[in-house]
């Protein structure tokens, strides 16, 4: 998948160096980004299948689990052109503040 919006994750952690449990969501964002990159994701069911806790919502938007449940990672998917796009990447805590179907 070609991946766009990883500057809104980047600039996440930059603000929040030294916070607690940063380097661990961190180290985990790292590998769900070699997986997506990697990925060739057609359908919702590949997803799933590459992430079984992966939350498939209306519009091409899914909602992945970053260390554990303590970070959301929200994105777009256009499945038919390949394409991911990153729209929301928070604690849960600010996950709750948004509406993941909009944002």
């Amino acid at each position: 998948m070609i991946v766009i919006g990883t500057d809104l994750v980047e600039r996440y952690f930059a603000a929040r160096t030294g916070h607690k449990a940063i380097r661990a969501a961190r180290a985990q964002y790292d590998v769900w980004l070699a997986i997506a990159t990697q990925a060739d994701w057609r359908t919702p069911d590949d997803v799933k299948r590459a992430h079984p806790k992966a939350s498939i919502l209306k519009g091409g938007r899914a909602v992945f689990n970053i260390k554990g449940n303590n970070f959301r990672l929200v994105v777009v998917i256009q499945y038919a052109a390949g394409v991911l796009v990153i729209r929301f990447f928070g604690s849960h805590v600010e996950y709750d503040k948004i509406d993941a179907e909009t944002v």
